[in-house]
């Protein structure tokens, strides 16, 4: 079984994650998605609001995906999960560039799991979770790049801390 694991802070999950995880999702037996925190990125929601949200969005999904948080060397975590396969999406150039650097280091950390780069859908390329948090917070629409429940969660989020 070729079990794939794609990680991220998923803060709120966008539809350009949603996009990587089906794609994704096709290409390995299992994917495991994999939610970690990231204090430099401040985020908006906890972890276990951040695991509850990603399992919601994917559990309607026609393919075998585990959620579940991650706190580790993503190399520690994709070994402890069986994973062959590191799934990284990529938006823009800038991403690239980045990510490169850490496929580079993660296959010197361990060099049989390999990375696979998928290229966003075109039309939600521009999509990043730390974008979507800004419009939010000055109150604009994000319903073009989140599902209505996640925009609902931001809203109510934001709603609250007010």
């Amino acid at each position: 079984m070729r079990i794939g694991v794609y990680p991220g802070t998923f803060d709120p999950i966008t539809l350009g994650h949603l996009d990587i995880i089906q794609r994704g999702a096709r290409i390995v037996d299992k994917l495991v998605i994999g939610v970690t925190n990231n204090p430099s990125k401040s985020p908006m929601f906890s972890i276990d609001e951040r695991l509850a949200m990603v399992r919601r969005e994917v559990a309607g999904m026609d393919a075998e995906i585990g959620v579940v948080d991650f706190d580790s060397l993503l190399m520690d975590f994709a070994e402890r999960e069986g994973a062959s396969v590191i799934i990284r999406g990529l938006r823009a150039v800038a991403d690239f560039e980045y990510e490169y650097q850490m496929a580079g280091m993660n296959q010197q950390l361990n060099d049989r799991i390999e990375t696979v780069f998928l290229m966003a859908d075109v039309c939600l390329q521009p999509i990043a979770s730390r974008l979507v948090k800004e419009i939010a917070r000055y109150g604009g629409a994000i319903d073009k790049f989140v599902t209505p429940a996640v925009a609902a969660d931001v809203k109510t989020h934001l709603a609250a801390t007010r």
